[in-house]
């Protein structure tokens, strides 16, 4: 199965620590080590090619996403933790209460009249 085989050495090659933390970067003494969170699934199958057909088909597929989530920082005595604020992830969670707060002062309102 060479196309399953390819699928793996794809997901294999996503998926890796370099995904995960980048390349430390150093520069005056300090070294700085870029951290992501790395999601991803997949699936594959086969199955007969048509209702009348008795010939196999097969196919299969992958997602993958990486945000980045901070930093460490290393010194000659010390590494410190320094998150990455995500501004979109902020902007969604606002939207979402926005709604939820309209909805809630709507019904509200709704009971009052």
């Amino acid at each position: 199965m060479p196309f399953l085989g390819n699928m793996m050495e794809l997901w294999r090659d996503m998926f890796t620590v370099r995904r995960v933390f980048g390349e430390p970067v150093e520069k005056d003494g300090l070294t700085v080590i870029p951290v992501a969170m790395v999601v991803g699934g997949g699936g594959g199958g086969t199955g007969p090619a048509s209702a009348e057909s008795d010939t196999e088909s097969s196919g299969g597929g992958f997602g993958g996403m990486a945000r980045p989530v901070g930093v460490y920082v290393v010194r000659a005595d010390s590494v410190e933790w320094q998150p990455t604020i995500d501004v979109t992830m902020l902007g969604m969670a606002g939207i979402g209460f926005a709604t939820i707060l309209t909805l809630m002062i709507g019904r509200a309102l709704k009971r009052q009249r």
